[in-house]
């Protein structure tokens, strides 16, 4: 992965298998109680899979950004990238 995420990841919980499992995406016709199934589905993932399924796809388009760019200050830009691209609706998986 990029800039080593994946290795990070690993190191977190050398004790801890990392499958590469999907969580169940929920369907229109389910309604919420897919959704929060959803959300408990992705709190059960192992560490490298929730960090994979969350986390690394908006970073690495944030960071492939921050090159691009190359800002004065690199981890302010970075913190506000995230937060005006971020596609989950505000608090919905916490």
């Amino acid at each position: 992965f990029f800039f080593g995420l994946s290795r990070f990841a690993v190191k977190m919980d050398n004790d801890e298998q990392l499958p590469m499992e999907q969580a169940p995406e929920p369907t229109a016709d389910q309604g919420d109680g897919a959704a929060k199934n959803a959300a408990s589905a992705i709190a059960q993932l192992p560490i490298r899979a929730y960090l994979d399924q969350t986390v690394v796809p908006p970073l690495l388009q944030a960071l492939s950004a921050l090159v691009k760019e190359r800002p004065p200050n690199p981890v302010e830009w970075l913190a506000t990238y995230l937060l005006q691209n971020n596609d989950k609706q505000p608090g919905a998986e916490q």
